[in-house]
């Protein structure tokens, strides 16, 4: 996994890029927010291939699971990604919510995601 720290207005966003899933569980997705904080970032941008697919099939809850944490340490996120090769309705309305919010956004591309957690538009 790789690790590349954005600055942008004062605001330190870490963007998490690998050939390899590295959030596959509520465990992983806690060590690496321990991991963000010892790189003093409290933003992330993670992007869909690094996530398990189930974390998108919401009836396991690994989805709720997982943003519950984010959101317990009050880390924003943004997923980069298309979502639309994943079915059902329930996961499209969950993500037009959660992008209602500010602690989780899914994006389309890192510079949407790094516009949203910033708050400057590029």
């Amino acid at each position: 996994m790789n690790i590349e720290v954005h600055t942008v207005n004062g605001t330190r966003i870490a963007e998490l890029s690998s050939g390899e899933q590295i959030i596959t569980s509520l465990e992983d997705a806690t060590d690496l927010i321990g991991n963000l904080y010892y790189q003093e970032a409290d933003k992330v941008i993670v992007h869909e291939k690094a996530i398990t697919p189930a974390f998108f099939d919401l009836k396991n809850k690994l989805a709720g699971d997982i943003l519950q944490k984010f959101s317990n340490y009050r880390m924003r996120l943004a997923i980069v990604g298309d979502f639309g090769k994943y079915p059902g309705q329930a996961l499209v309305d969950f993500i037009r919510e959660s992008n209602k919010g500010r602690q989780v956004n899914f994006v389309s591309s890192r510079v949407e995601a790094i516009s949203v957690l910033s708050g400057i538009t590029f």
